[in-house]
């Protein structure tokens, strides 16, 4: 039982510290945008030499496609529902 319960609580210091990063990257700009702000930086960086290694390469992918999920999940809400939904979900 003890297990059973040390699981939840870890289980939802796990979705709280999750909510937690949502919510502040709602603040930090128009965060729908990163794939698109990412996708320009690592193409920079891909014109470099230090761009010619395939695990910086496969990391940048990665990082891409993280941050295209997220603004695509949170697409069909305005940054008001966003901003707001956080603020419960924070005060509870």
């Amino acid at each position: 039982m003890k297990t059973e319960n040390n699981a939840i609580l870890s289980q939802n210091n796990v979705l709280e510290s999750l909510y937690q990063f949502v919510s502040d990257i709602c603040f930090e700009g128009e965060f729908k945008n990163y794939p698109n702000y990412l996708t320009e930086i690592f193409e920079h960086i891909l014109e470099t030499e230090t761009g010619n290694n395939l695990r910086l390469r496969t990391k940048m992918l990665s990082c891409i496609k993280t941050s295209k999920m997220l603004a695509k999940a949170l697409e069909p809400f305005s940054e008001e529902q966003i901003e707001e939904a956080f603020s419960v979900i924070r005060n509870a």
